[in-house]
Parts: C-alpha cells; sequence; structure tokens
C-alpha cells in the first residue's frame, strides 16, 4: 500500500480554540478550511514538510461531543532534545494539560498533553524505530 498522506480527522467542540491549541503547540498552519460543507465545518492544520496534517470539524446541525478514551493519542516523536523541550514548552503555552499517561510506557521517554476536548497528544522523546 502506497500511503502518500495521512490526514487525522477529530470534531471538536470549538474549531478555534482547538485551532490555535494545535497551531501553537505543535507550531502548525492552517493549510485549508471549508465552512457549512454539507452542515460540517473544519479547518486542516500542518505545515508544506509533514506527511500528515489534522483536520478537525464541527456540525451545528448535530454537535458531536467529543468522544475519547485515555488511551487515545496522537504521539508524535521527536528525537533532538532541545526541539522536544520547545514543542514542550510551546503545549504548556498553547493551553495543552499534562497528565499521566493511562499506559506508563508513554512516561518512561514522553510527555502526556491533554487538549480542551480531551484528546491526548504525546511528545515522544525518541526516534520511532519499527
Amino acid at each position: 500500500m502506497n500511503i502518500q498522506h495521512l490526514r487525522i480527522a477529530r470534531p471538536v467542540a470549538d474549531l478555534n480554540l482547538s485551532s490555535s491549541m494545535y497551531c501553537h503547540g505543535l507550531a502548525l498552519s492552517p493549510i485549508g478550511a471549508f465552512e457549512q460543507h454539507q452542515g460540517f465545518s473544519g479547518v486542516m492544520l500542518g505545515r508544506v514538510d509533514l506527511n500528515w496534517h489534522l483536520e478537525f470539524t464541527r456540525c451545528d446541525a448535530h454537535p458531536l461531543t467529543p468522544q475519547v478514551s485515555d488511551d487515545d493519542l496522537l504521539v508524535l516523536y521527536i528525537p533532538a532534545r532541545e526541539e522536544w523541550l520547545t514543542h514542550c514548552k510551546r503545549m504548556d503555552q498553547a493551553g495543552f494539560q499534562r497528565r499521566p499517561a493511562f499506559n506508563p510506557y508513554w512516561d518512561r521517554q514522553g510527555i502526556t498533553f491533554v487538549d480542551a476536548d480531551g484528546y491526548r497528544v504525546v511528545l515522544q522523546h525518541a526516534a520511532w524505530q519499527p
């Protein structure tokens, strides 16, 4: 399977808040948006140097309350220590809350952050190894 790009799409309670938090915390930028497309509005966040992006959506006609679990994770691997520390500080400044990981594995080399909807992001200070 040849996957050109990965999009992670999640419903959120507040598009502006989620966009602001993730843009600041992960140094992302808006790369696309839509309003009232078949009842849905959304924003896509990413960067040209990434082969993935995040999409946050909202449906005003049928609003969803995000349903997340403590082990529903977006894990980002950042091997360079200074870059990892910088992004951890940015996540704090953006309003993410630090939480112990449900799975203690992620606390060994990472920090788990929770956004306003309860979604968890792990910044893992390691290189990904298959």
